[in-house]
């Protein structure tokens, strides 16, 4: 609780703190307005047939305005000192400082993941992320991550290839797959 103060009226004031700076809101801003900004440069790199009106363009420009017209707003209200306010129902302590740990092994795995889809294929790549993830976090059977991912990564793989004709790189351990979908 703030000190009390004698005001100019010779009456006893309460002074606030300073607002203090949100790091993670900030970085994370950041990182949406970096990720908008690589977006929307990818979106204008999309060739676009002549005489289309409506191309491949639009989605991928809409979201990269949107991210950053969000980052930006995040960026102005954290500067601000704006902080939102947990519900009663949160069990969150929102004094509780960032676990850079865990978020460091979290974009470990998406860098792995990165890596590893045309190494090993999309599947296997997406059960490695969902494993390293569910280590992450703390689950108790971290293992388990690998398998419920393997399995959601060969469905979402089926469904872009099959129903789709999206296309995603089977590897090795399943490229006998590949022709069938």
């Amino acid at each position: 609780m703030p000190a009390p103060i004698t005001g100019a009226n010779g009456r006893a004031e309460q002074t606030r703190p300073a607002p203090r700076v949100p790091l993670g809101e900030l970085v994370f801003a950041l990182l949406m307005l970096v990720l908008g900004v690589l977006a929307l440069i990818g979106a204008f790199s999309i060739h676009v047939p002549v005489g289309i009106q409506v191309g491949p363009r639009v989605f991928p420009i809409a979201v990269s305005v949107l991210l950053i017209g969000t980052a930006l707003a995040v960026v102005i209200g954290a500067l601000r000192g704006d902080r939102a306010e947990p519900e009663d129902g949160e069990d969150i302590d929102p004094n509780a400082a960032t676990d850079w740990i865990t978020l460091a092994k979290i974009v470990a795995a998406l860098v792995a993941h990165l890596l590893l889809i045309d190494v090993i294929g999309w599947a296997p790549a997406a059960a490695v992320l969902f494993g390293i993830v569910a280590w992450a976090l703390g689950a108790k059977r971290w293992w388990l991550g690998f398998i419920i991912g393997l399995v959601v990564a060969l469905a979402v793989q089926v469904v872009f290839g099959g129903l789709l004709g999206l296309s995603l790189p089977w590897g090795p351990a399943f490229g006998w797959l590949g022709g069938t979908f």
